[in-house]
């Protein structure tokens, strides 16, 4: 079963190994994330907020930070990506990077959680 929970049940085996791959770095950064929907996009939630969010297209996956700040602060390390304001376009065999899914995570994180 995915990370992400029944939502992504019948999505190919590639591309839901793909967002599992999200999801296992999130929960390594925020253990406590739950899984549900958010904006009808299988996410994961912190506090009752959308976390990360995932989506499967025809020709490529997306990963939904909720957070048009988050994408712009690592913008600069997705060359090669498809960025929108709100989204990140990548496909299975070329995935986000670790490290860009981790800072999206943190930053998303001190937004949801102010210190």
């Amino acid at each position: 079963m995915s990370d992400f929970g029944t939502t992504t049940a019948g999505w190919p085996e590639e591309a839901r190994a793909a967002l599992d791959r999200v999801a296992a770095i999130a929960r390594a950064e925020v253990p406590d994330a739950s899984e549900g929907v958010s904006y009808g996009l299988p996410a994961l939630l912190v506090d009752g907020k959308a976390l990360i969010g995932v989506s499967r297209q025809a020709k490529h996956l997306s990963l939904v930070p909720f957070s048009p700040p988050a994408i712009e602060a690592v913008r600069g390390d997705l060359d090669g990506f498809a960025a929108s304001k709100g989204v990140i376009r990548f496909l299975p065999d070329r995935p986000v990077p670790d490290e860009v899914v981790r800072r999206l995570v943190r930053l998303r994180i001190a937004e949801i959680r102010p210190a």
